[in-house]
């Protein structure tokens, strides 16, 4: 056996602070290069434009393993700020590296090259050069079981939920440092439409194992015709979206759901996309925002694709838009308000 796993964990992931710098100048500067610089100059434009309409409600998509890599801190800043209004994420951003670290545990830098076999012996995940104690991820599989035992049996959104882990965290979390608990604060709903592929989902199995006939579910379609809700309430929106798959595609999506409901909503008005995947295998995480615009989900005015892995990007798209300020006049949406009061009408 090689390392012990103290040893393997010990040197912490530190989440970066975009307030430290000024990136103004540089991104700026980015617009007479070319390739990727160039539209990274472009899609900070873009979402700095998101926040200077003031009609304009910001989607946030995530997808991949972003927490874990040192920017929980970006997105908590764009919570605290008002540069978010929404977001729909995978369950691992928020569940197994977020809500995570919210109950006081760590994500540790690593290597690639580490045995993988010596590291499942020593009961360390891995995620490529970031390591998690499975240990500790036990632990929020069973509060996830332990929140859903806590609450009234039936189908909830991931919204709901999430909101409940919010709930939970202002209580019982050992970091405050946490977008769910941040977000629960600031009524910036939280979506995650898979919620099951995630820590999350051993909790809620283990949860109905135990109430086989009285137990909480996630009802995804709820999920879908929330969001769609809010589109409609919205009309006016504006995508930044970090990766792909199911997050950007349910939020792309709700602009056909909401015509086929019979209400006329307009196009997402603004759009960027952070990804390294490539278009030409036809799938969803590297397909372009002008193909988007041929299912009639984004317009082609203002959208930009920035071909570039999320933890260079979004630091500086999001560190851009702090910089110029367009926050500073923006007032919160506070959207997770908008079902509350839904609610009391029905």
């Amino acid at each position: 056996m090689g390392k012990a796993k103290t040893e393997l964990l010990s040197t912490e992931v530190n989440h970066l602070d975009i307030k430290q710098f000024d990136l103004v100048k540089f991104v700026d500067a980015m617009k007479g290069t070319a390739f990727q610089a160039r539209n990274l100059s472009r899609a900070a434009e873009i979402y700095h434009q998101m926040l200077s309409d003031d009609k304009c409600g910001v989607i946030l998509c995530l997808a991949g393993s972003l927490i874990s890599a040192g920017l929980k801190k970006v997105v908590i800043d764009m919570i605290e700020n008002n540069m978010v209004d929404a977001i729909v994420s995978t369950g691992a951003n928020i569940v197994d590296q977020d809500f995570f670290e919210g109950l006081g545990f760590k994500h540790y830098q690593g290597s690639p090259l580490l045995e993988d076999t010596e590291l499942q012996a020593l009961a360390i995940d891995r995620i490529y050069d970031t390591l998690i104690d499975e240990d500790e991820l036990r632990i929020c599989d069973n509060t996830v079981c332990e929140i859903a035992n806590a609450m009234t049996p039936g189908a909830y959104s991931s919204r709901e939920f999430i909101q409940e882990m919010g709930r939970y965290l202002e209580t019982h979390g050992k970091n405050k440092e946490s977008l769910v608990l941040r977000a629960y604060q600031k009524n910036v709903p939280i979506f995650v439409p898979a919620f099951s592929d995630c820590s999350a989902g051993f909790g809620l199995v283990m949860h109905q194992v135990a109430n086989p006939k009285k137990h909480v579910s996630i009802d995804s379609v709820k999920d879908f015709r929330e969001l769609t809700q809010l589109k409609i309430a919205a009309k006016e929106t504006g995508l930044l979206m970090v990766g792909g798959g199911v997050p950007k595609n349910f939020a792309q999506d709700v602009v056909v759901a909401a015509e086929l409901l019979g209400a006329e909503v307009p196009l997402h008005k603004y759009a960027v996309q952070i990804t390294v995947a490539d278009e030409r295998d036809g799938g969803l995480s590297g397909s372009t925002l002008r193909e988007a615009c041929s299912w009639g989900k984004v317009s082609v005015v203002h959208e930009q694709m920035v071909f570039c892995e999320a933890t260079i990007a979004l630091p500086m798209i999001v560190g851009y838009a702090y910089g110029k300020g367009a926050w500073r006049e923006r007032h919160a949406r506070q959207y997770s308000q908008f079902f509350a009061e839904a609610q009391l009408a029905v």
